[in-house]
């Protein structure tokens, strides 16, 4: 499964990086505390998250993320918007709760898969 796949079962808004929307999704994490993300999320995986500072783009760009989902309709920082263009970062954003994407995207990757 890819980011676009994910984007239009979603209908997520990106908001950078539409170019890398063919993207292979492996897995997914969910979480708000960046050093339990640097901690436990895996290379390829969907993170999904309420965060919108640009520390995010460094732990996706660390870690080797497939792409950022921000939850609950908000919104990226501009500063973190630039730094997701620069560093070829994927940002998503849903109106839905961390839960319901979670589990959306869990139940067509067992589709898919």
């Amino acid at each position: 499964m890819d980011l676009e796949t994910v984007v239009k079962a979603l209908s997520l808004k990106i908001r950078s990086g539409e170019d890398k929307l063919r993207t292979p999704i492996l897995g997914g994490y969910t979480g708000d505390l960046l050093s339990d993300v640097m901690a436990n999320s895996r290379e390829g995986d969907i993170w999904i998250t309420r965060q919108v500072h640009q520390n995010i783009i460094a732990v996706a760009s660390l870690k080797e993320l497939a792409g950022i989902i921000i939850v609950q309709g908000c919104e990226p920082a501009k500063d973190t918007l630039e730094k997701g263009e620069r560093e070829g970062v994927p940002i998503m954003v849903s109106d839905l709760s961390a839960f319901e994407v979670s589990g959306r995207i869990n139940d067509l990757m067992k589709k898919i898969n």
